[in-house]
């Protein structure tokens, strides 16, 4: 699209974008990284990462004997494998 139009044309987008640009309110990097680590800070209680996922909702907890037999039949995982993922690291 950039091709297609004259130099003309790309200079009065880009004095477009600039005055769009030069209308945005700014504020002092001290004032926006405080408010950014509030802002993390305030939302750590929800993070997955920080707090763990419950047990019951985890997708990826341990499945239980059924689907490691359908593994077996599938051919996709062998006994030693299984004995080795239920062994404590």
């Amino acid at each position: 699209m950039a091709q297609d139009l004259s130099e003309k044309d790309l200079l009065k987008m880009e004095v477009e974008q600039l005055k769009k640009e030069v209308k945005n309110t700014r504020i002092p990097i001290s004032k926006a990284g405080k408010e950014i680590k509030e802002y993390v800070e305030a939302q750590a209680g929800n993070d997955p990462f920080l707090k763990g996922i419950p047990e019951d909702k985890n997708p990826f907890k341990e499945k239980g004997p059924t689907f490691n037999a359908l593994l077996l039949l599938l051919g996709r995982a062998s006994w030693l494998e299984l004995a080795w993922s239920r062994t404590p690291q």
